[in-house]
């Protein structure tokens, strides 16, 4: 097996436990002030490129062999895109703490080339496959957006260095921020879920159908509030973009039930069994922040409801549903690296004893309980709750991560 996904998820389980390090050290004060500050990036990149893409890509590269029973186009190809987009996201890092907006566009050149490396890996790997369905589809869709992404944080960072775009800036902006939290983690995560909670819950013979409307409406959703911030229109078309989030929501939550019930096996583990109730949770609040908005769709705009919802759907969704994945993910990669070959010999662990799954349990519902305490501080904008739910979550991601780390050991 590659070493190419341990090294991306091994240097995103680092970025992870720095992010609550540096949280605990300024015991989230950072969530009070203006996000757009040197502060502020440097936490949101911190989390964004430094563990959630981090990891994702690793398990992007591990995963698409058994989405497509074939290796992926180039590992050379691979290494060099770590190597460029580890050294690119920790330069920029470095630049926020400096405020040094040369060091954090010439970082930002280095990562970029690492994307466009993952992006054309990707592409190649899936024509080559040619096997075109909703998993596939939004795999690429994925990585297109992240691309995206990738470049809009170029020209904004160009922006900064010349100056000539200011009008855009704004605009750029927005976009940049809902194609890399909608459109690439978005896509990734659902289209890989699609393949991979039948495989634990064991489940065949269901029905594809919703996975087609989810990937039609979910990249409308992208697509429309993209426009939204480009034109400078976005009260309106937000609000219908998140209409078709919705939408989208509601057909996957269901899609997941009905994957639900055609399982063969009744325990996938808590840590996949929370990646179910995470989502419906996200589907409760988009239906709750759609009617919120519906009276005055400026409401989408104001700054504690755009925070709110970043939290709820970056420090909620994607983040529980990554971790709760890679505690199935990290310690099946360990197992079939170092005992595949020794499976069914006399002293051979099993793979369900890599990891509890006790731990796992209480530590996803130790941090859903730090988390709805942070997001009811940020709810009544009381800064005090807010820094007691971040500080306790802070510590208990780190025990949890630790706790998936120790695999490695093994």
């Amino acid at each position: 097996m590659s070493r190419l996904p341990f090294l991306f998820i091994i240097t995103g389980i680092v970025g992870f436990v720095m992010y609550h390090a540096f949280s605990l050290l300024s015991l989230t004060g950072w969530l009070g002030d203006e996000l757009r500050g040197p502060e502020g990036w440097f936490h949101a990149h911190l989390f964004v490129l430094g563990w959630a893409t981090m990891l994702a890509m690793g398990a992007v590269y591990q995963l698409i062999h058994v989405i497509l029973q074939t290796n992926i186009y180039s590992t050379l190809l691979g290494y060099c895109h770590y190597f460029l987009f580890t050294v690119g996201a920790t330069g920029m890092l470095i630049g926020f703490t400096r405020t040094d907006v040369i060091w954090i566009a010439d970082s930002a050149t280095i990562a970029l080339s690492g994307i466009l490396l993952f992006g054309v890996n990707m592409a190649v790997t899936l024509f080559r496959a040619s096997q075109w369905n909703p998993v596939t589809i939004s795999a690429a869709c994925a990585c297109l957006y992240l691309v995206l992404t990738g470049l809009s944080g170029m020209l904004m960072g160009l922006n900064f260095a010349f100056g000539d775009w200011n009008g855009l800036h704004q605009r750029l902006f927005g976009a940049h921020i809902w194609m890399g939290t909608l459109g690439w983690f978005g896509m990734l995560i659902t289209g890989f879920s699609y393949k991979m909670l039948p495989m634990f819950y064991l489940s065949h013979d269901f029905s594809i159908r919703l996975q087609k409307i989810v990937l039609i409406l979910w990249n409308a959703a992208v697509i429309i509030g993209v426009i939204a911030f480009l034109t400078g229109i976005q009260g309106a078309l937000l609000w219908f973009a998140l209409l078709l989030l919705t939408g989208a929501l509601i057909c996957y939550v269901y899609h997941l039930e009905q994957i639900q019930e055609k399982r063969h096996k009744s325990n996938p583990g808590p840590g996949i069994r929370w990646t179910v109730y995470v989502s419906r949770a996200l589907l409760v609040y988009s239906m709750a922040l759609l009617i919120y908005s519906a009276q005055d769709v400026e409401l989408l705009l104001d700054s504690r409801v755009v925070l709110l919802t970043g939290w709820v759907y970056l420090g909620g969704w994607v983040s529980l549903t990554i971790l709760g994945y890679a505690s199935k993910i990290v310690p099946f990669l360990w197992w079939t690296h170092k005992y595949g070959k020794l499976a069914g010999r006399p002293g051979t662990p099993l793979m369900a004893g890599m990891l509890s799954e006790k731990r796992i349990k209480r530590g996803i519902l130790a941090m859903v309980a730090a988390s709805l305490l942070l997001v009811s501080g940020i709810l009544i904008d009381l800064a005090e709750v807010m820094m007691v739910g971040g500080t306790l979550l802070s510590m208990i991601s780190i025990v949890y991560i630790s706790n998936i780390a120790l695999v490695f050991r093994r």
